[in-house]
């Protein structure tokens, strides 16, 4: 059974988050967050000790939100183009759709953190380089069941699609560029046609 408190650190993470998309990890303070959720800052303080620490739990709610949401259903799918291709649509449903407010959290960290040595960028780098981990092992996995072509670049694959990603976010969220999913379906699937086995 979840305790109160443990609900309420889980609402604090989880108003933390959506303010970090808009305003970056460095821009959520505590005063903010208590003034959203109407908890003082003592009280709000008590739950995490440190900004630092609020930071790592904002990072590890995304990144499980994350896996939730992308990366378990992708992997729940067929090997080969079905599985690559729920991995890139669900990465476009939960970091460019639309409604939600700031984009990908992880993209707009990014160059945030670039520079910044410490825990805070340590995990964030880690939850990346599981990302493009996945996406590399997604297409072993296609050359493996000979639906991707044995001799293709699994990294190299997994650095095109996540440039992918990373392009269409700017161009939807900075440029409000209406083609942007178009585009990046465009690329994705040339991605694909590369990769296929003949």
């Amino acid at each position: 059974m979840v305790t109160k408190g443990e609900r309420t650190r889980a609402e604090i993470v989880d108003v933390g988050a959506q303010l970090a998309r808009i305003e970056g990890l460095n821009g959520v303070s505590i005063g903010q967050l208590a003034k959203a959720l109407a908890m003082s800052k003592s009280g709000l303080f008590a739950h995490f000790g440190s900004k630092e620490s609020l930071q790592l739990a904002i990072l590890d709610h995304t990144a499980d939100e994350f896996v939730d949401r992308v990366v378990r259903p992708a992997l729940s799918e067929p090997r080969g183009e079905p599985r690559l291709r729920a991995a890139f649509e669900r990465w476009l449903a939960w970091g460019v759709a639309e409604e939600t407010r700031g984009g990908c959290l992880f993209v707009a960290v990014a160059a945030e953190l670039d520079d910044r040595p410490g825990p805070v960028r340590e995990r964030f780098v880690e939850t990346q380089r599981d990302w493009l981990d996945t996406l590399a092992q997604i297409v072993a996995a296609g050359q493996r069941d000979g639906r991707f072509r044995a001799d293709a670049d699994a990294e190299q694959a997994a650095f095109e699609l996540h440039g992918i990603l990373l392009a269409t976010h700017q161009a939807f969220r900075l440029f409000r560029d209406p083609a942007a999913h178009a585009r990046a379906r465009t690329a994705f699937d040339r991605l694909v046609a590369d990769l296929a086995a003949s």
